[in-house]
């Protein structure tokens, strides 16, 4: 009978063993995770986020308090408003200075003609000598004062334009100004980086966040990474997007077949993790590698995974 039951428990061992996945290498499931931390001091006014949602890229998923900002940005737009105020339009006096130059000018051209018909005269001994020495005296005053009001027309549009310029050279730094409120602004809005699904929820509506605290962790598991380390023997055999085996365990004594491919080899040789066993158990100096897993839903983190060659 005792012979009975120990041939017994023998083929029950024999049963286990002859069940055992025989792998490569063997390692943890994980997944490339972000924290996502406020951008903003101020009270979180919306927030409603929970542990397991599924995120989209740039959707906006809370808002933090920016009402100081947004005041800010009010008064620096109604400063450049104030700003037209300040200037001078230079048409109404330039008018007035060329109506003049106008009439000077159609007084010259009168005089011209003038000076021409006595020219004409005076060889005919029909006007003297005298008349047309007061008209060229005539003509000479006008070119005068024609030309002081072109240089009076000139100078006040230069003075005018300087002045404007000063005024518009304070436009340029506030316009800055408010383009930097509004990005403080805009940070006010939590807005998810990636899409995946919330792990961890760290933050809740009516708290006061600070620039850099945590909100929330996140992370994409349509696709997830299998970290196991080879010895060397085993990595002079492996290349990057090599197409490799991976069974995930299911806890059973079954495993769940997935098909991965490398994408990262450590360059570099370090000392076995003690929760990971190789090939050979006797290896002081392993190399890290990474497979990456297209996941059916099935995947999580922190589960176990064998792979194969």
């Amino acid at each position: 009978m005792r012979h009975i039951t120990f041939l017994t428990l023998a083929l029950g061992l024999a049963a286990c063993g002859s069940n055992r996945l025989k792998s490569d290498a063997s390692g943890v499931f994980e997944s490339d995770e972000v924290i996502v931390s406020a951008e903003q001091n101020g009270k979180i006014l919306d927030f409603t986020l929970q542990e397991g949602d599924s995120l989209a890229k740039g959707e906006v998923i809370g808002q933090i308090d920016v009402k100081g900002l947004v005041l800010q940005k009010e008064q620096v737009q109604a400063t450049i408003t104030a700003l037209a105020q300040k200037t001078t339009n230079p048409a109404p006096q330039s008018l007035f200075v060329q109506r003049q130059l106008d009439v000077t000018k159609a007084q010259l051209a009168q005089q011209y003609r003038e000076r021409t018909r006595t020219q004409n005269l005076l060889k005919a001994d029909a006007a003297t000598q005298k008349q047309l020495d007061d008209i060229n005296a005539g003509i000479d005053q006008l070119e005068k004062q024609a030309a002081v009001y072109e240089q009076q027309l000139k100078l006040d549009q230069s003075n005018i334009a300087t002045q404007n310029r000063t005024v518009y050279a304070e436009k340029n730094p506030l316009e800055k100004s408010a383009a930097n409120y509004q990005d403080q602004i805009d940070k006010g809005q939590i807005v998810n980086p990636l899409t995946g699904i919330v792990l961890t929820k760290y933050a809740f509506a009516g708290e006061m966040a600070t620039t850099g605290k945590a909100l929330y962790k996140i992370a994409n598991l349509d696709t997830i990474t299998l970290r196991v380390y080879v010895t060397g023997p085993q990595l002079t055999g492996l290349r990057l997007g090599q197409t490799v085996q991976v069974f995930a365990d299911k806890g059973t004594g079954e495993y769940q077949p997935y098909s991965g491919f490398i994408s990262w080899i450590s360059d570099k040789a370090e000392f076995t993790p003690k929760t990971i066993q190789t090939r050979d158990e006797r290896a002081n100096l392993v190399y890290a590698i990474k497979i990456r897993v297209k996941n059916d839903g099935l995947l999580k983190l922190g589960m176990y995974g064998e792979v194969k060659f």
